[in-house]
């Protein structure tokens, strides 16, 4: 194994590794280093998140530069404002012993003025989020003809998230003879595509293999009706008393309903997702950092940036519409040679996606049962006797025996000890004594089957309206008054959407949801001749979103798009018949306390 000393890296740098308490470097700084301080090249970097590919990419780019100059020589576009503070400041401890350097980060959500002073007084090294960075180029407040080098970190999410024309407006203000190193967790085509258009004849580095998880995480599965997620999540945090989790959650509105479903009922959780102000977004993530919440239920998008570290779990509270954006998911937790658990709460309409997911990080899931509520009341007794035993003594509690001794005079040792930790089984055993199995067979159908009598439905509104399919399903049910499992099969695209009921509903929701509006739009309903048996979903049914279409579902597509841009930006009510959704202010935190 390597030394930092056997890179080439100058003794500036060396000296700020060892007082980091860097002793030896990981592999993708290992394979990637030498080769970036030696040559100039363009170069494809490819490795998990939490490998150290800040310092892969930052200890070169700070040997190159000539700190003495004000010119902008180095920009690194990250996808989110967390990751690039952090950049910024994982690079000053880099080089820290670099006279005259200055790296400044830019995004969104601060001041703009303030940023460009900063950039004005002369910055060696700009750390940007790509919407902002294209603002200040337009407002010419950045110049960045002059770079040597340039650095697209964490590129599949920087293009998951939509910023392709951005980072191909900011490139066209750059030079084409300089140094492009992408570094990316996965190798999809978008980032394949951006890297033949950009880059020439790259060195491509590969740690481990191409989008497969990190080793140190384990992936497991549990298989239950969709109703039941819920349910699922709080038996798997029981299960996990010093659980330290990410939940993740496909949409917004579902993110802020568990998060505030888990507050209520005891946990110590918090919501993270693009509706929080940016001051709202740091009071959770401080908390977050300090423990203070446990369970952190994010989006994808919200979530990206995140370095926290000792994530013990990954929930999966839906598995998310991306396949490939699983690999990020995972690679929350595992960090730092630390080992991690990958959960996923699956129904059995989404069973088929775990083998897709086996093929991309090319390990194997374990199926796993959900924990019954006996089996948790033991989990919690134990976990109790083992927090008794580890706990250090306050000997302050001594001037308060003699009179504790002649309360539990009366009682013997092992009085004593059922009444101690009664106090606390009783409450779990309250809650869970009658609890239902939630353990499904995937052999035996799914979620919701079909049948001769099922009807399919067309509605004109879809995700461009903020509707996804658990929106959509609701509003169906408010509408209608039918029951939860009487709406199936949902499927919501950009702008149009399906689902299912019975036959003998048909009339009561053609009745209840024509001429409604969505945002100013006039909802149309009609009756698909194919019941979604030869969709992209497959024959068996079950409540999902997806993209795909598929069957005789193809022919409304068209007209699903007439009427694209005519809602408003922002989704602020199901219909006019329906109360809008709770603010995004609530479900920041709450203290732990269990009550099953």
């Amino acid at each position: 194994m390597s030394k930092f000393q056997d890179l080439g890296l100058e003794e500036q740098f060396l000296q700020a590794i060892s007082d980091l308490g860097f002793e030896t470097p990981s592999e993708v700084q290992e394979k990637t280093i030498p080769i970036l301080l030696e040559q100039e090249t363009d170069i494809v970097s490819l490795a998990q998140t939490g490998t150290g590919k800040t310092a892969a990419f930052g200890f070169p780019m700070l040997q190159k530069i000539q700190a003495d100059s004000r010119t902008t020589q180095g920009l690194i576009l990250s996808p989110t404002r967390e990751l690039c503070l952090q950049i910024t400041e994982e690079l000053k401890l880099y080089g820290k012993y670099v006279s005259g350097l200055n790296i400044v980060a830019i995004y969104g959500g601060a001041s703009i003025t303030d940023q460009a002073r900063k950039i004005k007084k002369g910055a060696q090294i700009i750390v940007a989020t790509p919407g902002r960075m294209k603002d200040m180029i337009g407002r010419g407040m950045i110049d960045i003809s002059k770079i040597e080098y340039c650095v697209l970190d964490e590129a599949d999410e920087m293009l998951n998230m939509g910023f392709y024309e951005d980072i191909t407006e900011i490139l066209s203000h750059s030079p084409k003879d300089k140094s492009t190193w992408l570094f990316s967790a996965t190798m999809p085509k978008e980032v394949a595509s951006i890297a033949k258009k950009f880059m020439h004849e790259p060195i491509e580095i590969t740690v481990g293999t191409k989008n497969v998880g990190s080793k140190n995480v384990s992936h497991e599965y549990y298989l239950v009706n969709a109703r039941d997620r819920y349910q699922t999540l709080k038996r798997l945090a029981d299960t996990n008393p010093e659980i330290f989790s990410v939940v993740f959650c496909r949409t917004k509105r579902d993110t802020q309903k568990v998060a505030e479903l888990l507050i209520e009922d005891g946990y110590s959780a918090g919501a993270l997702h693009g509706d929080l102000s940016q001051n709202q977004r740091d009071l959770v993530m401080k908390s977050f950092r300090t423990r203070q919440i446990q369970m952190l239920v994010a989006t994808d998008v919200a979530a990206r940036g995140i370095d926290v570290e000792d994530i013990t779990h990954v929930i999966n509270y839906q598995l998310p519409d991306e396949i490939e954006t699983y690999t990020h998911r995972s690679g929350r937790t595992g960090r730092a040679g630390k080992t991690g658990v990958s959960m996923v709460i699956v129904s059995k309409s989404e069973h088929r996606k775990i083998k897709a997911i086996e093929k991309i990080i090319q390990k194997e899931f374990v199926k796993k049962d959900v924990p019954s509520g006996m089996e948790i009341c033991g989990i919690q007794l134990f976990h109790l006797a083992n927090k008794v035993k580890d706990t250090d003594v306050n000997h302050e509690i001594d001037a308060y025996l003699p009179q504790i001794n002649k309360i539990m005079a009366d009682f013997s040792k092992e009085d004593l000890i059922k009444k101690f930790f009664s106090v606390e089984f009783t409450r779990f055993y309250n809650y869970y004594k009658r609890a239902k199995d939630l353990n499904v067979d995937a052999s035996h159908g799914s979620d919701k089957e079909y049948s001769k009598n099922s009807v399919r439905y067309f509605v004109n509104v879809g995700r461009k309206d903020d509707l996804e399919w658990m929106d959509l399903k609701d509003l169906i049910r408010e509408l209608t008054k039918l029951g939860k499992d009487d709406v199936f099969h949902v499927d919501t695209m950009d702008s149009f959407s399906f689902f299912n009921t019975d036959e003998k509903h048909s009339q009561l929701v053609l009745d209840a949801v024509s001429g409604i509006e969505v945002n100013g739009r006039k909802v149309d309903i009609e009756i698909s001749k194919d019941r979604g048996r030869k969709g992209g979903r497959g024959k068996k049914g079950g409540d999902r979103g997806g993209r795909r279409k598929g069957g005789k579902d193809r022919k409304f597509e068209k007209r699903g798009r007439k009427s694209e841009g005519k809602s408003d930006s922002k989704f602020q009510g199901r219909s006019r018949r329906r109360s809008s959704a709770p603010p995004a202010s609530k479900g920041t935190g709450g203290r732990r306390r269990r009550r099953g």
